[in-house]
């Protein structure tokens, strides 16, 4: 019930908002969609930035997939998840007999921490207000999605899911998150300010003990007290482990399949 017939050609940069390709005809009987659908469009919420996007399917599907939007780390961008293993991990999903869905990488900026920067870019904003819009225009089932991410684009997931609460997000898969028990704590240049700090927190915040989760870091991992401190706060332990392992590729490629598996469920 989540396949969606649409076939798109690459999104060419225009004027926001963000306007969706047009649709060619659906696939010929017998063949399916590429794994790999790419475009770009200009945010008017990141300042005008050209932004890229990307979306990986799993191997043999006729139509779009209801989305799951993954947030890159510092310094990352939209191809991350592909780096990470994302496509490898959507086949093994299907065939093991689990529900398919796409997985959608988006550029969020190097350090946007994805909220509203004083700069007056906003990447959390873009993916609610643009990339969403688009992707539902594009064909896609966007009145439930999931969120997943890794470092800052881990805190990201858990900053937006909650904004867009309960109601339309499916599930929040937060990978080592980027998370800091106090201001003066926070790495250089995540937050403005304190205020902007107070203002973004996901601590206490209602929505996310309404929303599936599944919150994994590694214990040698340097957000890990923080981490543990955002955890113990839920009314709910999310799902997800705390494990040996670090910050890293190798960490967070090791746990993709079982979060692939967990947001199918």
């Amino acid at each position: 019930m989540w396949a969606l017939s649409a076939w798109l050609n690459p999104l060419e940069p225009k004027a926001a908002p963000p306007q969706a390709p047009a649709p060619f005809e659906p696939p010929a009987a017998g063949s399916s969609l590429p794994t790999r659908l790419s475009g770009s469009f200009i945010s008017a919420a990141r300042g005008g930035i050209k932004t890229n996007w990307v979306i990986a399917l799993p191997p043999g599907q006729t139509g779009l997939l209801r989305p799951v939007i993954a947030l890159h780390g510092k310094d990352g961008n939209a191809g991350m998840m592909l780096d990470l293993g994302v496509e490898e991990g959507l086949a093994q999903l299907v065939k093991s007999g689990k529900p398919p869905f796409a997985v959608v990488g988006v550029d969020g900026g190097k350090t946007s921490y994805w909220h509203r920067r004083a700069s007056g870019g906003d990447s959390g904003a873009m993916v609610l207000e643009e990339l969403l819009p688009m992707l539902a225009a594009m064909g896609m089932d966007t009145s439930r999605v999931g969120f997943l991410g890794w470092s800052m684009g881990g805190y990201g997931a858990l900053l937006l899911g909650a904004r867009l609460g309960p109601a339309r997000t499916a599930g929040i898969c937060a990978i080592s998150p980027a998370l800091f028990s106090s201001f003066t704590g926070s790495a250089p240049g995540a937050f403005d300010s304190y205020d902007d700090w107070m203002a973004h927190r996901v601590v206490g915040l209602p929505a996310l003990n309404q929303i599936p989760l599944r919150v994994d870091c590694g214990t040698s991992d340097r957000f890990y007290f923080a981490t543990r401190q955002f955890v113990n706060q839920l009314k709910n332990p999310p799902a997800g482990s705390f494990s040996p392992g670090g910050h890293d590729a190798e960490y967070w490629r090791e746990h993709l399949p079982g979060e692939l598996a967990w947001m199918a469920s």
